[in-house]
Order: C-alpha cells, then sequence, then structure tokens
C-alpha cells in the first residue's frame, strides 16, 4: 500500500514511510533517507528551482548514498588519479579532472550540477559539455578533496565517473537508439495510417459508407496513439519546459501545432463529423524525427573524433626494468610510465606514451593525430607520439612525456575547448530564431482570429499549416550542423578546430601573414653549400668540420654531421667547446678552429676574400674552418623550405587572397625565401612588438587577418590576427593559445583546411539563405490556405532534411583549388 509519491524521485512511498522535506514552503513527501538527504542537500544549497526546471526525473539514490560516498574516497590517491586528473600548469597548484556524469536527462539538469559545485568551497571552475556529457572540474586540492567533489554530485543525485572513451560511446550510443526507435515507431505509424488514409483520399461521393471511413477514422487514432505518447514525446516534453520557464524554444509551434492537429482530429472522430489529419502528424512528426537523428549523427560522428583520440591510449604497455643488462619484459599499466623508463613497442601495438626510439627500426601510423595518411619511417633517435600504432617491427622507445604532458592528451584538450565554446554566429542564428518563433506566434493568432470569420470550418486547419510550415527548425539547424561537420573533417586533415569562431573567421580571412622559420621552412638547420679557401677540397673539409663536431648537441653540428654520413672522420685530440664562438682541436700538430669568423680568424690574421664576403651577404649561418696557416672552408647553413609551401603560396594567390612574409631573420634570408615562393609583401629583422604592429596596421585598413606562425614565439602577433593558426610541434602544442592547431606541420593540411573552411562558410550560407527563402515563400501559402497540414509537414521537415544533408556534404569535399 503507498501514500503517494517521492516529490524528488517519483516513485511510489511505501505505507509506514513518514519522511518530508521543506521545499518552497510547503512540505514535500519521499519515499526514503536518500531521496530526504538529497533534496535537503538541494534545498540547502540555495538550489530549489531545480524542481521548477526540471522535465526529468533522476535516479533514485536509495540508502546506498552513505556507500557510495565510502568507495568516493579512493578518488583522492594519486595513483588513482594519473589517467584523469591533470596538475594545472599556471602556477596556481590547482588540479583539473576530467570526468563524465550520468543521469543527464536535460539543460535543467547541467544547470543544477554547474551551480552546485561552483557553491563548494576550493572549487574554482566548472565546465560541463551537454552534447558528451563530459565535465572538466577545476579545484584546489588544499580546501576541497576530488572525493568530496564527486560526493556532492551524488548528493543531487547523478553520478560521476573519471572520464572513459567507452562509456562515452555507450552513452552516446543509447541516445541513438532512443531516437532512432523513435523514428521508427513515428515511420511505422505514417505508414499503417497512410493506408487508411489513402482509401477515403481515392474515393469518390457515395463509394464509401460513413460507417466504413468512421472505421478508417477509428484505426488511424489507434495507430496515432503511440507516435504521439512515444515518438512526439520530446516535442511536448521541451515545449513544456520551455514555456515553464518563460521562454519560447523551437519546440512550442512544433507541440502547438501536432497537438492542435491531433486534438482535432480526436473530436471529428468522436463526433464523426469534419476532417482528420492523422495522416499529417505522423508524416509530420517521422519527418522532423528523422531530420533531428540526422543532425545527431552528424553532431556524435564530429564529437567521434575526440572519442577516437582518446580511445588511442593503451591500457597496459611492456616495460624493460633491467635495459639494457637485461631485455626481460613486464606488463605494467600504461599509466605507471614514468620519463626514462625503456618499453618494447611490438608490431601491431599502439606506442604508450611520448619516447624517442633507442633500437629498431618500423613505421608508425599517426592517422589520427597529424592526418597524415603515409605511415612515417621511425629510426634510432626519431621521436615518436604516444597513441601512434607500430606497423612492421619492434621497438625499444625511451619514455619522455607521460599522461596529461603528452602530445596526444593536448590534441584532446585543445579540441575540448573548441567544444565548449558556442560560435557568434550560431548566438546569432539562435537569437534570430528565437525572435522568429515569438513573431510565429502572434502571427498564427491572428490568422486565426481573420480565418475565424472568413470561413470558421478551415480556420484551424490553416492555423495549423502556419505554425507547422514556418517553423524555424531549418534555421536553427543551419549553422551548428555545418559548422560541426566542417570542425570534424578539418581535424581529420591534420588542422586542429581549437577555438569556436576559427571556421567561419579562417574562411573570411583575405590577408594571409606567415612566419618564415619552422613555417615556410621546415626549422631544421641543413647544409647549403661549401666555399674551399685552402688546398683541402670540399669533402675533407666537411670531415674534419664534422669531426670537430661529433659531440655537439648544436643544430649546425647536427646539420654538418648529417652532411657528413657514411665518410671516415679523421681523428682529433685535445678537443674544446668554447661556448658562443666555436670549437677548437689539434689535428696531425695543426691547431684547427671551426665557429665564428672572427674566433677563426684570430688564429692567423688573414682577411676573408672577396667570395668569402659575397657568402656573407647572403643573411644565412656561415661558419668557418681554418688553421694558423689561413682560411680553410666557409659553411653555409640554413633552413630548407618546406616542399609544400610553393604550392600553399600558389593557391592562395589564385584564390585572390594577400600573402606576406613576416619575419625576425635577417633581410638577405627573407628575400631568398620570398622569390623563391613569389611573396610581393615581406618586412624581415622584424622585432616581436613589430610584428604586432605590422598586422594593427593591416587590420586598420580592413583586412581580416590569417597569421600562421609558431604557437609560443609568436605569440603576442597570433593573438592580434583575427585568426592564427599555429605549427603544432611537440610540447609546444600544449602551450599554443592559437585558434587552429596544424598537427603535422603540413602546409597541403592547411591548404585543405582553408578549402574546407570556405566551403563550410558558402553551405552555412545556402543553409541560411534556403531557411529564409523557403519561410518567405511558405508563410504566405500557409496564410491564404493553399497549403494544408500535410504539406506544412512535409515542407517543414525536407527543409530541415534538406539544410542537415547539404551540410554533411563537407565530409567528401575534395580537391586542390581553394574556392573564391
Amino acid at each position: 500500500m503507498t501514500i503517494g509519491n517521492c516529490y524528488h524521485c517519483g516513485q511510489a512511498v511505501p505505507s509506514g514511510v513518514e519522511l518530508a522535506v521543506n521545499i518552497d514552503g510547503e512540505q514535500r513527501l519521499v519515499c526514503c533517507g536518500g531521496c530526504q538527504a538529497v533534496a535537503q542537500a538541494i534545498v540547502a544549497n540555495g538550489l530549489a528551482d531545480y524542481y521548477r526546471h526540471r522535465d526529468a526525473l533522476p535516479d533514485a539514490p536509495r540508502e546506498a548514498l552513505p556507500a557510495i560516498v565510502d568507495r568516493l574516497q579512493l578518488y583522492d590517491h594519486a595513483d588513482f588519479q594519473k589517467s584523469f586528473v591533470r596538475l594545472v600548469a599556471d602556477g596556481s597548484g590547482e588540479r583539473e579532472a576530467a570526468l563524465i556524469l550520468e543521469g543527464i536527462t536535460c539543460s535543467a539538469c547541467i544547470w543544477l550540477n554547474e551551480q552546485h559545485l561552483s557553491q563548494l568551497v576550493g572549487v574554482t571552475a566548472v565546465d560541463i559539455n551537454y552534447a558528451t556529457r563530459r565535465a572538466r572540474v577545476r579545484w584546489d586540492e588544499q580546501r576541497i578533496k576530488l572525493s568530496a567533489i564527486l560526493a556532492a554530485i551524488a548528493a543531487i543525485g547523478y553520478r560521476a565517473y573519471p572520464y572513459d572513451a567507452a562509456r562515452s560511446e555507450e552513452l552516446a550510443r543509447t541516445e541513438r537508439r532512443k531516437a532512432l526507435w523513435r523514428v521508427f515507431v513515428a515511420g511505422f505509424g505514417m505508414m499503417q495510417v497512410m493506408m487508411y488514409a489513402v482509401p477515403v483520399y481515392l474515393a469518390g461521393d457515395g463509394e464509401m459508407t460513413r460507417e466504413v471511413e468512421q472505421l478508417m477514422r477509428w484505426a488511424s487514432l489507434a495507430l496515432t496513439l503511440p507516435v504521439i505518447g512515444y515518438s512526439a514525446a520530446p516535442f511536448f516534453g521541451n515545449a513544456w519546459r520551455d514555456l515553464r520557464l518563460h521562454r519560447v524554444g523551437m519546440d512550442v509551434p512544433v507541440a502547438l501545432g501536432i497537438g492542435a492537429a491531433f486534438a482535432a482530429s480526436v473530436w471529428a472522430t468522436l463526433t464523426a463529423s469534419g476532417e482528420v489529419y492523422f495522416d499529417s502528424v505522423t508524416m509530420f512528426i517521422f519527418f522532423l524525427l528523422s531530420g533531428r537523428f540526422l543532425e545527431m549523427t552528424a553532431r556524435q560522428r564530429a564529437v567521434s573524433v575526440t572519442e577516437s583520440l582518446a580511445k588511442l591510449r593503451p591500457n597496459m604497455a611492456t616495460r624493460l626494468p633491467g635495459f639494457p643488462a637485461r631485455r626481460e619484459g613486464e606488463q605494467v599499466v600504461a599509466a605507471d610510465l614514468q620519463p626514462g623508463d625503456i618499453v618494447l613497442v611490438r608490431p601491431g601495438e599502439t606506442i604508450p606514451a611520448d619516447g624517442q626510439v633507442l633500437e629498431g627500426e618500423s613505421r608508425a601510423d599517426e592517422a589520427l593525430l597529424t592526418g597524415e595518411s603515409v605511415p612515417v619511417r621511425k629510426r634510432p633517435g626519431d621521436a615518436v607520439t604516444g597513441g601512434a600504432l607500430n606497423i612492421e617491427s619492434p621497438l625499444l622507445v625511451e619514455v619522455t612525456q607521460v599522461g596529461e604532458a603528452t602530445r596526444l592528451s593536448a590534441i584532446v584538450r585543445l579540441m575540448e575547448r573548441a567544444a565548449t565554446e558556442k560560435p557568434r554566429i550560431v548566438e546569432l542564428a539562435d537569437r534570430i530564431a528565437g525572435r522568429f518563433i515569438v513573431s510565429l506566434l502572434v502571427l498564427a493568432t491572428v490568422v486565426a482570429i481573420v480565418w475565424s470569420y472568413v470561413d470558421p470550418a478551415q480556420a484551424l486547419w490553416v492555423t495549423v499549416s502556419v505554425l507547422v510550415v514556418t517553423c524555424p527548425c531549418a534555421l536553427s539547424l543551419a549553422t551548428p550542423v555545418a559548422l560541426t561537420v566542417a570542425t570534424g573533417a578539418m581535424a581529420r586533415s591534420g588542422l586542429l578546430v581549437t577555438r569556436s569562431h576559427a571556421v567561419e573567421t579562417l574562411a573570411r580571412a583575405n590577408h594571409f601573414v606567415f612566419d618564415k622559420t619552422g613555417t615556410l621552412t621546415s626549422g631544421r638547420m641543413r647544409l647549403l653549400s661549401v666555399l674551399t679557401l685552402g688546398k683541402l677540397d670540399r669533402e675533407a673539409s666537411l670531415a674534419l668540420a664534422a669531426a670537430l663536431e661529433q659531440a655537439s648537441e648544436h643544430p649546425i653540428g647536427a646539420a654538418l654531421r648529417e652532411a657528413s654520413l657514411g665518410r671516415d672522420l679523421p681523428k682529433l685530440d685535445s678537443l674544446i667547446n668554447e661556448p658562443g664562438c666555436g670549437i677548437s682541436a689539434i689535428h696531425d700538430g695543426r691547431h684547427l678552429r671551426l665557429g665564428r669568423t672572427d674566433y677563426v680568424g684570430a688564429l692567423h690574421d688573414e682577411p676573408l676574400p672577396e667570395a668569402a664576403q659575397i657568402m656573407l651577404g647572403l643573411g644565412d649561418t656561415v661558419i668557418a674552418l681554418g688553421d694558423e696557416a689561413g682560411w680553410m672552408a666557409l659553411f653555409r647553413l640554413g633552413d630548407e623550405l618546406r616542399p609544400e609551401a610553393a604550392g600553399m603560396v600558389a593557391a592562395l594567390r589564385q584564390a585572390g587572397l594577400r600573402v606576406a612574409l613576416l619575419t625576425g631573420d635577417a633581410a638577405p634570408a627573407a628575400r631568398r625565401v620570398a622569390l623563391a615562393l613569389r611573396i610581393d609583401e615581406l618586412q624581415a629583422e622584424a622585432s616581436p612588438q613589430a610584428k604586432q604592429d605590422y598586422v594593427r596596421r593591416l587590420q586598420a585598413n580592413g583586412a581580416i587577418v590569417a597569421m600562421i606562425g609558431d604557437g609560443v614565439n609568436d605569440a603576442p602577433v597570433l593573438a592580434q590576427a583575427q585568426v592564427s593558426v599555429a605549427m603544432g610541434s611537440g610540447s609546444q602544442l600544449a602551450r599554443t593559445q592559437a585558434d587552429l592547431v596544424l598537427l603535422s606541420e603540413n602546409l597541403d593540411h592547411l591548404r585543405r583546411g582553408l578549402l574546407l573552411a570556405r566551403r563550410a562558410l558558402r553551405i552555412l550560407r545556402q543553409n541560411l539563405i534556403w531557411s529564409f527563402v523557403y519561410n518567405l515563400v511558405a508563410l504566405p501559402l500557409a496564410m491564404t490556405g493553399f497549403i494544408t497540414p500535410w504539406m506544412a509537414g512535409i515542407g517543414m521537415s525536407a527543409s530541415s532534411l534538406l539544410v542537415v544533408a547539404n551540410s554533411l556534404r563537407l565530409q567528401k569535399i575534395g580537391g586542390r583549388r581553394i574556392d573564391c
């Protein structure tokens, strides 16, 4: 026997239980001590509005809440936190956890959790993404423990766990399954109702008796009830929630149109008079749900890029604790690895952390990390990225970065940052849609009044047609779907979107400014030319220089050694490194020096010949080799152009976009790069402040500037530009504040990303134009009675489907030419 329902969880209150909570001045019955504790926690924290805002009931915590709190103490252990907690790198000592919430059923749940956690002493930031159910919580470990935060979440009826890609995927799969069932029920009901409606439409006068027609109506009503009660339930629930919150959402006119048409059809069936439109109701619900299902699929597909990256992290790794003396491996949890550990990565296994190859040669598949589809050759000394797949042969790797410090973790964090922001263009479309809905409701009321005088029999159907045909669903879908699909496609192409406005602004940019070193050039020194000045030839001079640099870690030394690979190097004695000057040694009784020209020239005081002066004037790095007798050789070193740089600049110029080179390097070297790439605008020897001033001048003249450079060294000018692209190399990725990151450092991927952004903006405009034109045409036709409700349902649903289908075209865009 029960005495009512629990105010918190909605379940029956058992007989004999006399528990209540004072909410808004009234005693509300609850079914158990758990619900009483939860409700009291909500009221005590000033969050009683939750009960007015919610449109779904939470899971009942029951009496197990204290046991849950006890288990949460495990989350305070440092070892347990390795996989999902990171130390915030701003010197504050705060920690940040990646969590996934279960029990979220509506936006009111998001509001409740954010408000509740924000009021906890020690919690400094809370951000919950409704689309992914992921939460990022930041707190001061000295003031509050993670277990207390999780207990606070449990106290209001929700569950929080360390983020796990598999759990997130399961939630998305459940959402898709529910939506698909609603579409199936609506589609099945629509087909069955149409079987009864078509004979009525086709029957001539006197061909069908009233009894048979009435039987058809009752059958259609019976088949429409599951569609209304199950498939259309979210429309009515969302509309009711919006009205309770004193706002008008897009589901309000939908619910009004469906409800009015269904109610009128039920009345016509009961009274055996008038017309019924059960077929229109079921058809409208089916097409609208189909459009929303496609939109949800597109959204989850874009989100799945982040999920796929998160799943790249392996759970286990093979560590070699006794290396090099012993090579027996042991299986350890990947999260337990530390910098300096040696791991064995077999073919087909995922590299567990960032590191450097010690032994072995293989190829690594880094497609999801960089967008580069061709596996990359890995040799001893090469860096490897955690999450990459080893393909060919075993590798011994020394771990350099683990956990949240890895490149993979930085990529995931940047993608999450973009997902939590809302682009301005989406906010604008939402505001327009909101005002449009209010105007629509006013207009529908006017239409109903006018038609009640003109033709009362048609007033209801004309009003329903106006509500349905002009619903701004297509307008609301026009921007977010296109941007979501574009963001996912760009990430798969190796261009990571980290700010919400980046896609739109990149597409509108008309002035592209490039840094030189590490952007248009590879950033790696190489030997460009050798000028021999003594008796030794080029090969012998290069061998001596490489021998002098054999222990150096400087990029110049690495370039000289790379140019001398395969040669026998002479033996040297008394090798001395003089920082800032060069290196000296003894060879066959001669005193050799390699380094700056003044440092080498001090050995013999001989002037440099004219050919050497010309080489020095080119602007590249030049080092000299000499002994007591005079100059022996000069080595010119510099950056090499990226092989795809010329194609990138040519594509921009062909599209009518302006290109500039902005660098702090010497003018001769900058001119050489500009000449090779046919860049007309050049500013060399620019300080960070001069770079920022240069971009500011362009913007003052109306330019929309895209700056492409180093994510750390060029931070001021990247921040000044309307949209910025950083080369995503190594540890710099974690520190960049750029709007986009070129993960592969392949400028071809930037070209493709720009192509996607410009096509996305074009498709977005097409979607908006279609939405406005459709409404401008359909509204007068509906107001004048030329569109029936079933036609309105098809038109409105087709409009939404067209917007989604048009946006999904971005997933299949190819080609190399940037659209104008």
